[in-house]
């Protein structure tokens, strides 16, 4: 079983009509309802309104794999649960941050750069697979198109990625590295680009297997969450395995 938490500001779809019209429950709902076709999944939402975000020590503990959509509240966000995000991922649980989320204080906690990019809205994107090998990438054909995307263009300053799985062109002539995954500590981290929240995006089969593919890459191999500190080790491994007796 993966555990998921989806969280999502739910600024936009409660305050703008046109936003309401595309994800009538908000973004959260849209994703927590095809991660739930997988039996493996278990799925939670929270949002930014909920005491301490929704993102308690206790939920974090009790998160494999954290999905993460940001925009409006990027400064608002509690710099004391964006630490708490970045020591969960340092200790292993798996970070999918969507679209605007690359400016989240998450992401620049974890990343270390300035996350900074062009944009444009009303655009047409085609999403190229540049690494068909990656689990990721797994069931997705070569390119596909989305009709109507806002435009995310380099330079995108991320530190360089482990794999970029997906390069996105735009009909306006930008290029943008759509698909980057990177680790930090025992965390597996994948940013993807496509989903603004004026469109339905998330409602094309082939972002939802994209994501449901990054959830399985994500999740941790075992759910004990490591400690990552600086100890002194007083005993030597070698100086244990002789004092049980046996002989170098």
């Amino acid at each position: 079983m993966i555990r998921i938490t989806v969280w999502n500001e739910y600024k936009h779809e409660r305050e703008l009509e046109e936003i309401k019209a595309v994800y009538p429950q908000g973004i959260h709902e849209c994703i927590r309802e095809f991660l739930e076709e997988e039996p493996e999944f278990q799925v939670r939402t929270a949002f930014f309104s909920m005491e301490e975000h929704g993102l308690t020590e206790e939920v974090l503990a009790n998160t494999d794999v954290l999905i993460f959509w940001s925009h409006a509240l990027q400064e608002e966000f509690s710099e004391e649960v964006a630490q708490r995000v970045r020591r969960h991922v340092l200790g292993g649980m798996g970070l999918i941050a969507l679209h605007s989320a690359h400016y989240s204080k998450v992401m620049k906690l974890l990343l270390g750069t300035s996350m900074s990019l062009k944009w444009r809205h009303g655009d047409r994107e085609r999403l190229w697979c540049t690494a068909p090998g990656h689990p990721i990438a797994r069931g997705i054909e070569e390119s596909f198109e989305i009709p109507r995307e806002e435009m995310y263009g380099e330079y995108f300053d991320i530190p360089k990625p482990d794999d970029v799985i997906f390069t996105g062109w735009f009909s306006g002539g930008e290029v943008f590295r759509s698909g980057c995954t990177f680790t930090r500590g025992r965390g597996k981290i994948f940013y993807f680009q496509p989903g603004h929240e004026e469109y339905p995006i998330y409602y094309m089969p082939q972002i939802q297997k994209i994501i449901k593919n990054a959830v399985k890459w994500c999740s941790p191999l075992k759910q004990e969450r490591e400690t990552l500190d600086c100890r002194e080790i007083k005993v030597s491994p070698e100086a244990r395995r002789h004092g049980e007796g046996e002989k170098g």
